[in-house]
């Protein structure tokens, strides 16, 4: 009865408490409903114990209400191992879910040290990036201060040097002014001794008139009327000497006036004299430059011009649009570049302003230019940056057409002024390098890559086997043929030219002419060639296939640079085959041909490396000698009825080049 009312007592408790029947408090509390469960479990164990010890000392009855109260204690205990065995599950439940908010929240607290440590190094990159504007800010600031500040400190000794000059002046002319009033004074001074004499003498004279008038006054009662002439003469003398130191300050003033007159008249002729100096300086330094060009021409030397273009909308405001490039107004090849505050000189063989015009800087290569006709070879590029002007220099616009047009156009005009005696056909073509593939522009499949060979006959010149040649012979067919060839060259927008030439391209003029007369055959070939830009990788902001690009154009530039620095060092071998651009110009720098670089520059602040840059490989150029040029030219013996074939006498007769003639508006 004891066990049965235990048992009962704790099955109402188990109930009250199970998560089944309402035990919302340990549903929520898992350390609660574990306990519980433990305790449970060692109740059910001493249940058990003293239902064994029970079994034992049980009689043996038949159908007694015992038996059957026991019936349904088991059934009531295996009920609850059941709700237990729930229960268990409930717990390992909660276990699981714990566990996995255990891990989120180890999650979390991992992904915010992520996130503090981003932040930390977002603060110190910020920091660091303040610093650098704060640095560029007072750079900026301080910089222009500075430049200011020393232009104003070299006026400043410009006027002071210029005042002590003035000052100097004015105590000469003091010094002599007063000398002359010196000079004034003692003559007055004479003068009144002089004068003072004179009375004296007249005085002593009538004193002893006197004393022979006293001692003879017959004598002087005869004497009287011969006196008074004398008197009155003297008294004449003394009234002049009155009037002469009365009018002395008037003579005075117009011996200053005339001493400043002819004060003035010696500085006029000084600065007379200096302006004829002046003027033979600057005949004496053009007769220098004749003969330093003879002398570049004689030697071989390679002609550096230099062309700087205009400060443009492109260039931005502020300080980074500032002008840094000045020139010498007393000698037209001295260029000075204002850079880190310090002022660069360099000298070329010519120098053009932004005001120089198209025409200015075509009248000084034609000269080179119409020697191709005599059978010399000739070359012209241009060098420098993206932006500076080289393909304006070169081809220009339509109103204002650059060296190009005006080239052919002057080669137009010479063959027809010597077409009485000599026989000319005149050839045009289009070549590019990109990307270290040399194409051909005039061609029907612009893509091929063509190679560069040595002629077989021994004689070393190149060409360019499939190369295709126009025949030209009117302006219009030079515009259709440059019309053709700019459809193909390659141009893309970079971060310093929104059209920026992406190769080098080369225009090849030859002239082949045949007098009547002698039989004289010449071929003479012009090279005009615009370069892509020498900027670095990083200014030009290129990526992709615009990134190598420039690696491709920087390649064959440093080539270039290479061959420029053996040629000058004279070296015994010339690294032309680095590069298609160098191979294909080692007829123009290996000394057969007349060559002419135009370095082209910007005078933005923003410019001023990549300025620098160019003038210092300009300069480098101008040093090398080359040796004398060569011509083309040879004897045949033909008939006068026959005309000049379209050959090149260089190549081998195996070789075929497409010649075309131009007679439709479509190529």
């Amino acid at each position: 009865e004891n066990l049965k009312g235990k048992l009962k007592k704790e099955i109402g408790s188990t109930n009250a408490l199970s998560p089944f029947q309402g035990g919302t408090d340990l549903e929520k509390h898992p350390d609660l409903l574990i306990a519980e469960n433990e305790r449970l479990k060692q109740e059910m164990k001493s249940c058990e114990a003293e239902l064994q010890m029970l079994k034992k000392q049980r009689v043996k009855c038949v159908d007694c209400e015992h038996i059957q109260e026991n019936a349904r204690l088991q059934e009531r205990l295996a009920q609850l191992q059941l709700e237990v065995e729930e229960a268990k599950g409930r717990l390992a439940e909660l276990d699981l879910e714990v566990q996995q908010k255990t891990n989120r929240l180890a999650e979390v607290e991992l992904r915010l040290k992520d996130c503090l440590a981003e932040k930390a190094e977002e603060e110190e990159r910020l920091s660091r990036r303040l610093r650098d504007s704060q640095e560029t800010i007072a750079m900026l600031v301080l910089g222009p201060f500075l430049q200011v500040l020393k232009e104003m400190e070299q006026q400043l000794q410009n006027s002071q040097k210029t005042a002590a000059q003035l000052r100097a002046q004015v105590m000469m002319y003091e010094s002599e002014l007063e000398r002359t009033h010196g000079q004034m004074l003692e003559e007055m001074q004479n003068m009144e001794d002089d004068k003072n004499r004179a009375i004296e003498e007249a005085f002593a004279r009538a004193q002893v008139e006197m004393k022979a008038v006293h001692e003879n006054l017959a004598g002087v009662r005869t004497n009287l009327l011969t006196l008074q002439p004398a008197l009155r003469t003297l008294t004449n003398d003394y009234n002049s000497l009155k009037r002469q130191v009365r009018d002395f300050p008037l003579l005075l003033q117009e011996a200053l006036r005339n001493a400043r007159a002819e004060i003035g008249q010696a500085i006029e002729e000084v600065n007379s004299m200096n302006r004829e100096l002046l003027r033979k300086y600057r005949r004496e330094l053009q007769l220098r430059k004749k003969c330093h060009n003879e002398l570049v021409r004689l030697k071989g030397n390679i002609r550096v011009f230099g062309r700087v273009r205009p400060i443009t909308k492109e260039d931005g405001d502020g300080p980074e649009a500032d002008n840094t490039v000045t020139f010498d107004p007393e000698d037209d090849a001295i260029l000075h570049l204002m850079h880190k505050g310090k002022q660069v000189s360099f000298e070329l063989d010519k120098v053009f302003s932004p005001q120089a015009t198209q025409q200015d800087v075509f009248q000084e290569v034609q000269a080179l230019i119409t020697s191709c006709i005599d059978g010399y070879n000739v070359c012209i590029f241009a060098y420098g940056q993206t932006g500076a002007g080289k393909t304006y220099t070169m081809e220009g616009t339509p109103e204002n057409p650059g060296i190009n047009q005006r080239a052919l156009q002057l080669l137009f005009s010479e063959v027809r002024r010597k077409a009485s005696d000599w026989d000319y056909i005149i050839t045009v073509s289009l070549a590019e390098i990109y990307n270290e593939a040399l194409r051909d522009l005039l061609g029907k499949e612009p893509q091929e890559k063509l190679d560069i060979k040595l002629c077989p006959d021994g004689s070393g010149q190149l060409y360019v086997p499939g190369l295709t040649e126009f025949q030209v012979q009117s302006v219009e067919d030079i515009n259709k043929v440059f019309e053709f060839g700019h459809m193909n060259r390659v141009t893309e927008s970079t971060s310093l030219n929104e059209h920026s030439s992406r190769s080098h391209a080369l225009l090849i003029v030859t002239v082949r002419g045949l007098d009547y007369s002698t039989g004289l055959r010449t071929t003479g070939k012009l090279n005009l060639v615009d370069l892509a830009g020498s900027e670095r990788v990083g200014r030009s902001g290129a990526e992709g296939s615009r990134l190598r690009e420039a690696q491709y154009i920087n390649k064959s530039l440093s080539a270039l640079g290479d061959v420029i620095y053996a040629l000058r060092s004279r070296q015994g071998h010339v690294p032309f085959r680095n590069s298609k651009l160098t191979y294909l110009l080692q007829d123009s720098l290996s000394g057969d041909s007349k060559t002419l670089m135009m370095v082209q520059v910007s005078p933005a602040e923003k410019n001023t490396s990549e300025t620098l840059c160019s003038l210092k490989f300009a300069e480098r150029v101008r040093s090398i000698e080359l040796g004398p040029v060569s011509r083309r030219a040879e004897l045949v013996s033909w008939s006068s009825q026959e005309h000049l074939e379209v050959t090149n006498p260089s190549l081998p007769s195996c070789i075929l080049i497409h010649t075309w003639t131009l007679t439709s508006p479509a190529l």
